[in-house]
């Protein structure tokens, strides 16, 4: 497949994988594996829409001369963030080593560090990925989207130990 028609081809992917976990989340009844289904289709749905604008930005530049050079800025852009685009499902944990800090989800940083009479120690939590018998037929799908549109997927918790 040539460059150009790459992005299509990224858009009938996800796409349809969209809609296959629309239909996997038909004949799901348990709560939490619901709200993973409902999470996977928003992540879906933000590629599918970072796509679209990169299509339309290509569309822009085949058409319309560009003098200033902005759509091309805008659509190198897109093609960045689309390249980093990645969908969390449960938990995100960003550690910041240089301060011994560490938020979960976005919230407030927490100290890692602690000292006492016994020294210093350090002790961040983990994320520990979700099992195939934990996502039940939402595994192979989400094994399926990873390798087939290159689309990073985190389905993981925070442990603290």
């Amino acid at each position: 497949m040539s460059d150009d028609w790459y992005y299509v081809h990224q858009f009938a992917v996800l796409a349809g994988f969209r809609l296959t976990v629309l239909a996997n989340r038909l004949g799901c009844e348990d709560e939490f594996l619901l709200e993973l289904h409902d999470g996977l289709i928003e992540g879906l749905a933000c590629a599918i829409a970072r796509v679209q604008s990169i299509t339309a930005l290509e569309r822009q530049l085949a058409n319309e001369p560009n003098e200033e050079g902005l759509a091309a800025f805008q659509l190198h852009g897109e093609k960045e963030c689309f390249a980093r685009f990645r969908i969390t499902l449960l938990d995100d944990l960003e550690i910041d080593f240089d301060t011994y800090e560490y938020r979960v989800n976005g919230g407030e940083w927490h100290y890692a560090l602690s000292a006492d009479c016994g020294g210093i120690e350090i002790s961040y939590p983990r994320l520990v990925a979700l099992t195939d018998a934990e996502l039940g037929t939402l595994a192979p799908i989400v094994r399926a989207i990873r390798s087939e549109a290159g689309i990073g997927i985190s389905i993981a918790r925070v442990v603290y130990d």
